[in-house]
Order: C-alpha cells, then structure tokens, then sequence
C-alpha cells in the first residue's frame, strides 16, 4: 500500500511539473517583456539570405580551413554588432567548381532583416586588413615609373603595388583588438592594434627575420603605409602611420574592432524572403503539428483505453518539455526542424505502443496489474534504446557531417526529440500507470486495459 501511495504521488508530481513547463511555455510566449520567446529560422521569420564567394587563391592549403573559420566567426561578430537576431553565418565548400580554391562559399542568412541594402552594408563595410613583406626582387624602378605616369588609373597602381609585395604574413584575423591614439608630437591620429596570442608569435617572428626590410599595412587592398623594421617586436602590439583625420581613424578603430576579415569575399547572391510568407509557413507548421497531435490522441485512445489516455498525457509533457528546451538551449526553429519534430512524436508513440503491448502479454498471463506493468516496461526496454540509439546515430550523422543549415536543424531537433520522446515513454508513462494501478483487475478494468474491440479473457 506504501509503494502504492508513493507512486500515486509520483504521479501527481509529474502532472503537476508538466502544467507547469506548459505554462512557462505559454507564459514566456505571450509576455512581451520575455527574453525566452522561440526563436525562428529565415524561413519562418523572413529575411534576408546572402551568398559569398571566398577569395583564398593566396593562402595555402593548410590555411584555408582555419582562414574561413576565423572569417566566420568574424562575419557572425560583425552581424551581431548591428543588432540582428539570432544570425546563421556558415561555410559551404562546393564540389562543382573547376577551381579547388574557387569552391569556398560563406552563407548569411539575417533573420527579421528584409532590407537587403541594409544587410549587405553591414557586411560590407569590414576593412580587410594586411600585412605584407616587400619581394626583394622586385624592381622598384618601374613601380616609380608608373607611379609618375598620369596615365596609370588607380586599380593598375593598386595592383601593380600588390604584386611588389608577398603573400600576406597576418591579417585583421589576427587582431584582439584596436585603438585610437595620438602622437605625442605632431599630434596625428594613429591607430594602434594588437593581437592575439597566435598573431604575436607570427609578429614577433616576423619581425625578428626581417629586420631592416619593409613590412607594409594593406587596407581593403590598399597601401596605407610601409613601416620598416628597425627591431625585433615583442608584446603584440604595432601602429599604423596612415594619414588620417581624426574621423577616419576613429572609423577604423570601430571597424576593425568589428571585426576585419581574414580573407576578401565578393557578393554572389541575395533573396529576401518576406515576413507575410514566413508567418505562413510558420502557421502551416503549427497546424501540422497540432493535427498530428489529435489524431495521434484518437488512435492512442480508441486503441489502447486507458494506457492511451496516459500515452497522450505523457505525450503533451513531451511537447511542453521539447517546447521550453527550444526556448532555454535555445533552438532556431525552421521549417525543417518542425518536420523533425513532427516526426519525433511518431518515435514517442511508437514507444508507448511497445510497452502497452508487452504490459497486455504481462496481462494475459494472469500476472497482477502492477506487476505486469514493471514487467512490460522492462522488457519493452530493450526494443526502445536499439530502436532510439539507431535514430539518435543517423541525426547525429545528419548533424556532424552536414554543411547545409536546413539538415542541421533537421537533425538536431529530430535527435533532441528522439532522447526526450524515450524519457517520457519510459519515466512518465510507467510512473502514472503505476500510480492509478490497482491490485486486482475488475470487469472495468479488464476492458479498460484490453485492447482495440477485444476484450481480456477472464
């Protein structure tokens, strides 16, 4: 009678924890001071999606990788500095492309902005800082030349200046921060930089081998000046000596903070996907969710009696509890991480099935009604972790390998949902039918836990 008592309080305390997190998920929904509203994807938000074709013909191949990480990661900084919500900012590296170094993609999708002038300025306007060595080959004779010839336009110069110098040694990549100082003497503006650990083992290295040669700072493919080393640079800090006004080199200190990319991008591709079309496909998700969730709750019922009615009670906690881990982790939804949820509920019910059915076998065998529920949990048990841990596999598989944003989403809410759906089939449903169970089975009970329009046989 004891263990009885205390699964009916179980019991109790499970349905009681359930209206609550549904209620925290109404609540936090509704309230417009909530900083735990759901958060949506570009497709079910609007927005703005921006594709970016990667320039890394000049680095090496053992850099590539860690240079479009670091411009990720860059891109993701500056796009949050400009106040947009929850951006997704990847790389895609294609295989169709004649050019192995013309296969680097960077994808921006800026949820809430359908401004695409707005959003591509804000990208835009990153500086692409460098620093480069002066070839020692190269004849400066004809460089000074051309410099002299009016005739030379500005991208030949610009060019032809490029090809004096090396590949780049370091690059805004490399920068911790910037500052805005002024010489003690003339006054003028000067913009101070440091870097990061990684940048000043590569200045101070740098600068060590190269003493007496001319280092020069490149901005967005621009000679802004030509420093040469005098000595060996500890401590990871430099300046740039450009000629400034005080506006343009405090500019330069906001933009480099904001980020400076490691490597030039060039705009490929824009779409805007309106917020009427968004809130449509959005709707659309919620209804199939919600049909999924009724017929789901008829079959359960109609089916399985009394089990399904709590099939269905532990099906709407699973809902309520995927519902504000969405919010807490937090998870931007999509449509195809609603397809994923949707589908995650079928696993949670393909559980309960299994358990009801072992629990009608525990039955038939003339065990008492609490018995054969602990031992039809138990030997359901087994079906449901293969079952589940094989699912769990392939959305993990989905998630890792997977450089599309709209697999990813899939994946990791259909695994996410597969791990709770387990929980709930194995710990809230056994708790609840243990707490209304009863030691004897009477004619009520018999058919309320018999199955389809069969009954069980006395």
């Amino acid at each position: 009678m004891r263990l009885m008592t205390k699964y009916r309080l179980y019991a109790l305390l499970v349905i009681v924890l359930g209206l609550l997190i549904g209620y925290f998920v109404y609540q936090s929904e509704f309230n417009p001071d909530s900083s735990f509203k759901f958060k949506y994807g570009l497709d079910l938000n609007g927005g703005t999606h921006l594709l970016y074709r990667a320039n890394v013909a000049d680095l090496d191949e053992d850099s590539i990788n860690s240079s479009m990480d670091v411009l990720r990661q860059t891109i993701e900084k500056r796009v949050n500095i400009f106040g947009v919500s929850e951006p997704m900012v990847q790389v895609e590296i294609g295989s169709s492309f004649s050019d192995a170094k013309d296969k680097y993609r960077l994808v921006v999708e800026l949820p809430g902005v359908t401004d695409t002038e707005e959003a591509i300025k804000s990208i835009g306007q990153t500086p692409l800082l460098e620093f480069k060595l002066r070839k020692e080959e190269f004849d400066m004779t004809e460089l000074q030349e051309k410099l002299s010839n009016g005739s030379t336009t500005v991208v030949e110069i610009n060019t032809l200046i490029a090809s004096a110098y090396s590949a780049p040694v370091l690059t805004g990549g490399n920068l911790e921060r910037s500052s805005l100082v002024f010489d003690n003497i003339s006054r003028k503006p000067i913009v101070g930089i440091t870097f990061d650990k990684e940048g000043t083992d590569i200045f101070e290295s740098v600068t060590a081998d190269n003493i007496g040669k001319e280092l020069a700072i490149f901005l967005d493919g621009k000679l802004i000046s030509s420093p040469v080393i005098q000595a060996k640079i500890i401590g990871g800090n430099a300046q740039i000596n450009g000629d400034f006004s005080p506006e343009e080199a405090r500019d330069l200190v906001n933009n480099l903070n904001f980020g400076a990319l490691p490597v030039p991008i060039e705009l490929i591709s824009t779409q805007t996907i309106g917020a009427t079309l968004g809130q449509q496909t959005l709707i659309l998700g919620a209804q199939a969710l919600l049909i999924s969730l009724i017929i789901i709750s008829i079959f359960m019922i109609v089916f399985y009696r009394l089990p399904g009615v709590i099939a269905v009670i532990s099906l709407m906690t699973y809902v309520a509890i995927m519902l504000a881990l969405f919010k807490f982790i937090p998870v931007v939804l999509t449509a195809a991480g609603l397809a994923g949820f949707v589908l995650s509920l079928g696993m949670a019910v393909d559980a309960n099935i299994l358990i009801f059915e072992r629990i009608k076998e525990e039955l038939d065998s003339k065990k008492q009604l609490a018995n054969a529920i602990r031992d039809g949990f138990a030997r359901a048990w087994t079906s449901i972790r293969d079952g589940n841990i094989t699912s769990i596999l392939a959305a993990v598989i989905l998630y890792w390998f997977s450089d599309v944003s709209l697999i990813k989403g899939f994946a990791l809410v259909f695994g996410l949902g597969v791990i709770m759906s387990m929980i709930s089939a194995v710990f809230v449903s056994k708790t609840l039918l243990l707490g209304i169970s009863k030691k004897e089975l009477g004619p009520v009970g018999r058919f309320l836990y018999s199955k389809g329009i069969t009954n069980i046989k006395k």
